[in-house]
């Protein structure tokens, strides 16, 4: 499992795309949750990085889909099709390295 960064290079509520064992993914700390789902819009396939963060959700910025980041679930069209979640492990450290597992 690859590590992306550390806790303290995520801004709170502002997402993040990392490529992570040829996937690009979003990684996204809200408050002292982190969340990792494919950074790629399953309805326009578009970067959701460039989205907002609202809630628990990502906001896709083309044409407003928001998915759950807990699920990967769209909350309304135009997705029809959840995005794909991966976990996330931090390190035990005082500023935690953050680790994601993508499934191939």
């Amino acid at each position: 499992m690859p590590s992306v960064c550390r806790v303290s290079d995520l801004t709170d509520r502002a997402p993040r795309k990392f490529d992570v064992d040829g996937e690009d993914v979003l990684v996204v700390r809200i408050d002292e949750d982190i969340f990792a789902v494919s950074d790629v819009c399953s309805h326009s396939e578009v970067s959701l990085s460039e989205g907002d963060i609202v809630g628990c959700t990502i906001e896709c910025w083309l044409h407003g889909s928001a998915f759950n980041l807990k699920t990967g679930v769209p909350l309304g069209p135009p997705a029809t099709q959840p995005i794909e979640t991966f976990d996330v492990t931090l390190s035990d450290e005082a500023d935690p390295e953050v680790f994601v597992s993508v499934r191939s």
